[in-house]
């Protein structure tokens, strides 16, 4: 039985899903970086645009991608928090290691160090939301006998129900 709940819980279209929400929402915060980054450090700006996106992606990927069928609990919220933590720390140990080694290095530079360690930060992630965060085998197993739901988080933002609906 543990086999096929395993079988069962992994979703063939959840690595397309996990990239067109999770990459679009890592493509707007890129460019939100970059604006914000004109008016304050580029470290604060990236540290608030990866809270935000944070949030707005745990909510996409619980809805989404891993089939959670509803808002993200507060729990996964913290949980993909830790992975997002990890994210931002290469994303800005990589745009550090830029500014070390090039002098002035141009927008098209930067967008290109910030979303290839972005997309490398992205694979780890998807395996700790996928295997940690998001797992259905284990919190089908934690409430075997009991029929209670798991509580959204209220800070969590409301997402249209349409949006990333087509991955």
């Amino acid at each position: 039985m543990g086999a096929v709940l395993r079988r069962k819980q992994v979703a063939p279209g959840a690595l397309v899903r996990f990239v067109l929400c999770g990459g679009g929402v890592g493509i707007a915060s890129s460019v939100a970086v970059v604006g914000l980054a004109s008016w304050i450090p580029w470290v604060l700006a990236n540290a608030l645009i990866t809270v935000v996106s944070t949030l707005l992606a745990t909510e996409l990927h619980a809805r989404f991608t891993f089939g959670a069928g509803g808002r993200a609990t507060c729990l996964q919220h913290v949980q993909s928090a830790g992975s997002a933590a990890a994210a931002y720390a290469v994303t800005c140990m990589a745009m550090l290691a830029l500014h070390q080694l090039v002098a002035a290095p141009g927008a098209v530079l930067e967008q290109v160090v910030y979303l290839s360690a972005s997309a490398l930060a992205g694979v780890a992630r998807f395996a700790v939301l996928r295997l940690l965060v998001f797992t259905r085998g284990r919190s089908q197993v934690a409430g075997a006998g009991r029929a209670t739901r798991p509580v959204p988080c209220a800070s969590a933002p409301a997402v249209p129900v349409g949006l990333c609906r087509a991955a």
